[in-house]
Order: C-alpha cells, then sequence, then structure tokens
C-alpha cells in the first residue's frame, strides 16, 4: 500500500483442496458448489454457481469435517512425529480454509446485506473451531512432544520453521491456560470476531450512505472535465440526472478536495468523510473500538503480555513497542518541520484568496495543488492522460517481465464474481504456470474502500509438485467515463505497483507448506515486496516503457518527467506526517494495560495533542474509521509501511547501484525474499539478498528528510 492512498491490506490464508480431500464431503458436494470439487482447469471458485444460501451449510459440514481430522491426530496411537502430527496439522482444515476464504473475499470485494448477516452468523463458530483446535489439550501435547524433541527428527530449515509455527500458535492461543481461563479467551475471541466484523461493515455503510449533490454548475468550478462526467454520471445512476453527486469513496471525495473552488462544498465532504463511525447512528464505532481495544487488552494480560502490542510484535521484526516507537521518533520531528513549512506555504496562497482562517485539513490538498503547479509548473491533469489504467497495467506486465520473465495470458471465459474483474494466467519465460491473477479495479456500493491483495487458493507442494496460487488484487481506480478511459493519478498508478508487488510475493511462493507460502511473514516485512515495487513506477527508463497518452501514443516528454522528479519530496512532510499520526494512533490504543473508559474522540485528540501535530493535518485514518486496526490484520502494525520503507529504500539501491533489470540482482531478489515466503527468519532472508541490514539513510533521501534528522 502506498503511503499517500487509503488502503487496506487483507493477506488471506487459503488452503488447496484435492479432489480426494473433497469428495469426503459425500453427497452434500452435489448440491453444494462450495463443498463440491472444483472441475476447472485452475481450481478456480465457480463464482456462478455459488449463492449465499450455500455458506452456511457448508461451512458448518466443514467444521465437522475438520474436527474429525483433528480427531485422526489426537487419536493416532504412534508415538507423536513431525509427519503424523505437525504435517498431519497442517493438512487439516483444507476445506474450511477454502469455503471462508472465499466468503471473506467476497464479503469485502462485492458483498450484500445477507452475506454480510451470514458472516456475522458464522464468526462465533468459526471461532469456536479455532479455538477447539488450540485449546485441545491431547493435540497440544502432541505438539510439544514433537517441539521438545525435535533434535531427533533432523528437520530441515522449512520444517523447523513449520514446527516453531505450529507450537507457538498453541501457546500464543491459550494452550497453556487453565480451564477457567481457557473459557475466558473463547468468550474473548467469540466476542472481537463478530465485532471486527461490525466494525468494517459500519465503514462500508457510512460510506455508502452519503451522498454531496450538487444542482448549480457553477459550484462545480475548478473540478477537472473527467471528474464532473464521472459525477454526472453517478447522478444518473441514482436517477438524478441534470445534477451531480460526489461520494465518500476515494476516486470522488479526493478529486474533489484537491480541485474544487467551492470551500464550503469541500468543508461539507470533508467533514462527511472524516466524521465516518462517529455520527452517533446505529453504524456509531466509538462503542465497537473501545470494546475491542479493551478486550485485546485483556487478552494480552490473559497469555501472560504486558499489552496487546507486546504480544502481536513478538512475532514481527520490530519485536518490542520500544523499537517500533524508536524508529517513528526519528522520523517524527524532522516530518512535522517540513510539514508546519508546507502549512506557512498554503497560508499565504490563503491569505492571498481573502481568506483569513487558519489552515483547515479540507484546504490542504486544494491549496497543494496550486502550490504544485506554481513550483513545478506540474498540473496532475496534464499527467493523467499518461496513465490509463490499461497504460499502467501493460507497465506492469514489461517490468516483471524484464525482472522475472513473467508473461500473462487473459483468461475471458474464467468464473468471475463480478463483471468488472479481470482473470489472467501467469506463466515463466518457458511458458510453465506459475499462478492465477484476478485483478478488480473499479469502486462500488458492494466493495470497501481501498486497495489490498488477498489469495484464494495459496501456493504448496504436495508429492513434489508445485500447487500453483489463485490470487487477486482489488483496488478503487476511478471508472471509465462515457469520454475517458480510466485515467490513473501518479498516486495511484504506484498504488496498482504495490499491490502487484504482494500478487507477486504470492505468486511466485515456492515452499512446502503452505502455512509458510508466500505473504506469510511478519506484517512488517510483508511490504518489502510490495513497496519496492513502487520505486520503478517512476524511474524514467520505466516511464518511457508504459507511461503514453492514451489518445495519441506519445511517450510521456521528458520535461514531465523532469517535473515529476523534482517534484519527488513535494508536499512528504504530509504524506509522512499523517500516516505517522495513525501509526502512533494505533500503538497508543493497543500498548494499553489498563481499560479504555473515555469516549474515542477526545482519546484520539489527546494522543494528537501529546504529538504536537497541527490542526490542518488528521491522523491518515480517525479512530472510527481505522479499517487497518480494528477490520483488519493491522493492530499494533500500522508502523509496518515505515518499518519496509526502510527495507525497500535499501534493496532498491541494489537495482540501483547495477542497472533496474539487473538479472542477478532480481533472481537473487525472487529467490531470497518473494520464493521463501516465511520459511526463513525475516532478517535473515533479507542479509541474504542484500548481504547486511538495511540503511535508513535510502528512505530520508527519498522523503527529503536527510538534512533534517539528528543523528
Amino acid at each position: 500500500m502506498s503511503l499517500k492512498s487509503i488502503l487496506t491490506l487483507t493477506i488471506s490464508c487459503t488452503l488447496f483442496m484435492s479432489c480426494k480431500q473433497n469428495n469426503t464431503t459425500g453427497s452434500l458436494g452435489e448440491d453444494n458448489p462450495l463443498l463440491a470439487s472444483y472441475d476447472n482447469k485452475y481450481q478456480l471458485p465457480p463464482f456462478e454457481l455459488i449463492k449465499n444460501e450455500h455458506y452456511k451449510p457448508a461451512i458448518l459440514e466443514a467444521i465437522k469435517i475438520n474436527q474429525k481430522e483433528i480427531d485422526l491426530i489426537t487419536g493416532n496411537k504412534d508415538n507423536p512425529s513431525f509427519e503424523n502430527t505437525i504435517v498431519a496439522l497442517e493438512n487439516s482444515g483444507s476445506l474450511l480454509n477454502r469455503i471462508t476464504t472465499t466468503m471473506s473475499n467476497l464479503n469485502t470485494a462485492n458483498t450484500n446485506d445477507t452475506l454480510q448477516a451470514l458472516a456475522q452468523e458464522m464468526a462465533p463458530e468459526l471461532s469456536k473451531n479455532q479455538d477447539n483446535i488450540f485449546l485441545n489439550e491431547k493435540l497440544f501435547s502432541r505438539v510439544k512432544k514433537v517441539w521438545d524433541n525435535q533434535i531427533d527428527y533432523n528437520l530441515n530449515p522449512e520444517q523447523a520453521k513449520l514446527l516453531e509455527k505450529k507450537y507457538k500458535a498453541f501457546v500464543r492461543n491459550g494452550a497453556n491456560l487453565d480451564a477457567k481461563q481457557k473459557e475466558r479467551l473463547r468468550k474473548i475471541n467469540e466476542q472481537l470476531s463478530v465485532l471486527s466484523l461490525k466494525f468494517g461493515e459500519n465503514v462500508l455503510a457510512e460510506t455508502n450512505g452519503y451522498q454531496l449533490i450538487v444542482d448549480k454548475k457553477e459550484d462545480l468550478a475548478g473540478l477537472p472535465e473527467e471528474v464532473i462526467q464521472a459525477a454526472a454520471d453517478e447522478a444518473k445512476e441514482n436517477n438524478k440526472e441534470g445534477k451531480w453527486i460526489f461520494t465518500l469513496q476515494n476516486a470522488s471525495v479526493m478529486p474533489f478536495l484537491q480541485y474544487a473552488d467551492n470551500r464550503e462544498l469541500r468543508k461539507q465532504l470533508w467533514t462527511a468523510y472524516q466524521k465516518r463511525g462517529n455520527n452517533g447512528n446505529e453504524y456509531d464505532n466509538r462503542p465497537n473500538l473501545v470494546e475491542m481495544t479493551n478486550l485485546r487488552s485483556e487478552k494480552a494480560l490473559l497469555l501472560g503480555y504486558k499489552s496487546h502490542a507486546d504480544y502481536i510484535l513478538e512475532e514481527r521484526m520490530a519485536k518490542t513497542s520500544e523499537a517500533v516507537y524508536d524508529l517513528l521518533d526519528k522520523l517524527w520531528t524532522p516530518a512535522l518541520e517540513k510539514a508546519k513549512a508546507e502549512e506557512a506555504d498554503i497560508k499565504k496562497l490563503m491569505e492571498a484568496d481573502g481568506i483569513k482562517d487558519n489552515v483547515q485539513p479540507y484546504d490542504w490538498r486544494y491549496y497543494t495543488e496550486k502550490i504544485r503547479k506554481q513550483r513545478y509548473d506540474l498540473d496532475e491533469q496534464e499527467v493523467k492522460p499518461y496513465f490509463s489504467l490499461e497504460n499502467v497495467r501493460n507497465g506492469i506486465f514489461t517490468v516483471t517481465k524484464n525482472l522475472y520473465g513473467l508473461q500473462y495470458h487473459e483468461l475471458k471465459d474464467a468464473p468471475k464474481y463480478h463483471s468488472d474483474v479481470t482473470v489472467w494466467e501467469v506463466t515463466d519465460k518457458d511458458n510453465k504456470h506459475v499462478g492465477i491473477l484476478y485483478m478488480d479495479f473499479f469502486p462500488r456500493a458492494s466493495k470497501k474502500g481501498g486497495a489490498w491483495m488477498t489469495s484464494y487458493q495459496k501456493q504448496k507442494t504436495v508429492e513434489g509438485k508445485r500447487l500453483a496460487p489463485v490470487i487477486s488484487i482489488v483496488c478503487n481506480f476511478s471508472k471509465p467515463t462515457a469520454g475517458n478511459p480510466s485515467l490513473l493519478t501518479f498516486d495511484e498508478t504506484t498504488t496498482f505497483f504495490h499491490e502487484f508487488g504482494h500478487a507477486l510475493h504470492g505468486l511466485l511462493s515456492n515452499v512446502t507448506y503452505e502455512s509458510l507460502a508466500g505473504t506469510s511473514v511478519p506484517t512488517d516485512f510483508v511490504e518489502l515486496p510490495s513497496q519496492i515495487m513502487e520505486n520503478w513506477a517512476a524511474e524514467p527508463e520505466v516511464l518511457k516503457l508504459y507511461a503514453k497518452h492514451y489518445k495519441t501514443g506519445e511517450v510521456i516528454p521528458d520535461a514531465l518527467i523532469k517535473k515529476l522528479q523534482e517534484s519527488a519530496t513535494f508536499d512528504q512532510g504530509f504524506a509522512t506526517v499523517e500516516y505517522l499520526a495513525a501509526a502512533y494512533l494505533d500503538l497508543d490504543y493497543h500498548t494499553r494495560n489498563t481499560p479504555l473508559t473515555q469516549n474515542v474522540v477526545p482519546f484520539e485528540e489527546a494522543a494528537m495533542k501529546k504529538l504536537g501535530l497541527i490542526d490542518a493535518i488528521i491522523p491518515r485514518y480517525r479512530s472510527t474509521y481505522y479499517s487497518h486496526i480494528f477490520a483488519g490484520g493491522y493492530s499494533a502494525g500500522y508502523y509496518s509501511y515505515i518499518w519496509s520503507g526502510v527495507l525497500d529504500t535499501d534493496a532498491f539501491e541494489a537495482f540501483k547501484t547495477t542497472s533496474l533489470f539487473d538479472a542477478k540482482t532480481a533472481k537473487s531478489f525472487r529467490t531470497n525474499i518473494l520464493e521463501k515466503g516465511g520459511t526463513l527468519d525475516a532478517m535473515q532472508m533479507y542479509k541474504s539478498f542484500r548481504g547486511a541490514e538495511p540503511s535508513i539513510e535510502p528512505l530520508l533521501r527519498k522523503r527529503g528528510l536527510e538534512k533534517k534528522v539528528t543523528k
């Protein structure tokens, strides 16, 4: 996820389901496509056959099958071994994981009221099933015996990592608790599973529930023509032809804030955007947020940790909250200093416009765009025609072909969950099948905001054969209009490159065990493959490969490339500060070891005041729509983007000091990072690629902060 975009990453765990395993479902599978074998060529979900009513019976049946699989492990009379306990546990739950992954992915990318209700209904059942596994004393006894006697098994590094992951999962999920504590943990897990779903649903409802309806053409002053046309199309879809509708989808709200001359309307739209989940209605997330924060804290204390952050960070590269704060603190002061200078520049323009008010958040993007044009003679509307969605996609295909020899073939007849989706077979340079890639680009009411990568099937190896992954990237880019294709901002372009980096991590995975495949790595390492891809997007050599005018085919001029380069660190004070503020806020919630009793709004305000955050900037995510940490997998982990930023900028230096497509460097990155998944320690993998631990200096240079940091 690019640091300037409002994004969400969902990394789902799904297991390949063999025909032999599917056949255990018996006659049920004949009537329920979720329980039957996927009989298409690439084992893709048969979306056209799956209906909402299939999920509940399929999940309940798969839970029964999963329990039988666990019973076979615990009932095994042979002494516990790596194969009969750890590998058997790894292979259990395949059907259930396949079904729940499909439901979860569609609940974020193409949901409906029925599916949301089903997800809420099934969450406690799924939580209970997971607890039944991790709190199974007989099962843990077998796992522990293998762990205690691992020296006897002569395990290779990947096997040793799998054993470590399985053993720690039991301990971290309460296997060592007494009966009363286990019962409380079950209740906490059940509540958290439901609250997390509810939080995300509320954000989606609030996003979909607001419209800024403009009926006077003069109120559109300053807006680019394609933005006006998109708003007219939105109005037409809502039976308000002749008017213009702007929504809280990023593709609508952000251009309005950037270009609309009408300050009052910018304020209205901005207020609605930053008040999501905090309107005192049925979608109010404040009570959900408080309850989740306190339940997480209680769970961590129950498991023997000082805080939820300590619990989470134990399994991350950072290890401790102190290490995270140390990195954030190094960047905060210079970033805030730069943001204040940017604010002063905005203030001057506002005064020239006769506005004596202080700079407000709804002023920032509007005046920043004017300053960009004045200072660098760079207008984003001049840039966008060179970044049509199709050209950017083809550019990414070219970059990854040059780096890794990948080729892409569209599968027009593959099953899809929505007409907007395209499906691609990915092959190596020798035409060997690598995996399947779904791409879903445009906003709709059934899709949550942001951009993310997920999987329907993760890679693994069975009997020496690599079973290929099925990967998906989901974004919310501007739709094509009647007169134009989808034209991306440069920020959206880097977002596309970013998510494709995650996709490569999933597609190129080449491990034995699925739970270690692809993106199954620490959260503060998972952004390395995605963020390093962003670097190619802006390189002049690469821009000339894909940035071509959608009408004329003209390659982006050198003069325009120069402007992009000269403005690379422009507004980075704002971008870094709003991001860091959100990272600090995440930690403030999750380093607590006492209950949160106050309203979250004053809590957030106090946290930002303590930092000295200026009023013109708010955290990238206000608490009540902070889906990364309350509806996703980034609690106590939002710092990961900047942590991985140190890694990716340092890693890209390896290419910059050779060549952008240096074959040896690309092969090393693929072999040591992309193919390895979570089979080794993250820093060990990085050092195998780079030869040393990363330096922070490349990150500082990229953000224009190198002269401001106190060493």
